[in-house]
């Protein structure tokens, strides 16, 4: 039964995932052979993405990509990237909360599935196992939306002084 707030239905809220798919895969192995020569003492970087489309009226897809790159005495041992998609079905969210949907609850869906893709190639690749920490998308979405309003007040500062002169 819809409640009622200030004489108005709430809306009806839906959030569905449709399908998990992996979207693309890449692993190489820059030195070759070499690397199993060295002793394994990796640095190890990982890089974080996500990208959404609007298929259909109420139809996203959300792809997480997640490249890792390890590093042996400044040279790339291996490199292996991953893009984990799904389609969401998302209806009566907007603007803010819609985009808040799209960019923190589906990839952390999403992650444990890159994750899991990550650490099978690298095994295949007969390195060491490769366990990626959680990530705490809610904090990203936080960083990344306080970031572009310190941008946009920047460049209203600057559009001021700039006026000013």
């Amino acid at each position: 039964m819809a409640e009622e707030q200030n004489g108005a239905e709430a809306p009806n809220v839906q959030f569905q995932m449709q399908r998990i798919y992996l979207k693309d895969l890449s692993f190489e192995t820059p030195m070759g052979a070499e690397v199993f020569k060295k002793q394994w003492q990796p640095q190890v970087n990982q890089e974080l993405n996500t990208k959404t489309a609007k298929i259909d009226e109420d139809l996203y897809e959300v792809a997480l990509t997640l490249t890792i790159t390890v590093q042996l005495e400044n040279e790339t041992a291996f490199l292996v990237e991953v893009q984990q998609a799904g389609l969401f079905t998302v209806v009566g969210l907007e603007g803010q909360e819609l985009a808040q949907a799209l960019n923190t609850a589906c990839p952390q869906i999403l992650f444990p599935y890159a994750r899991e893709v990550v650490d099978n190639a690298v095994t295949k690749g007969s390195f060491p196992a490769l366990m990626l920490p959680p990530i705490n998308f809610d904090a990203l979405f936080a960083a990344a939306l306080a970031q572009a309003q310190q941008q946009a007040e920047g460049s209203e500062g600057a559009k001021e002084e700039q006026a000013e002169a």
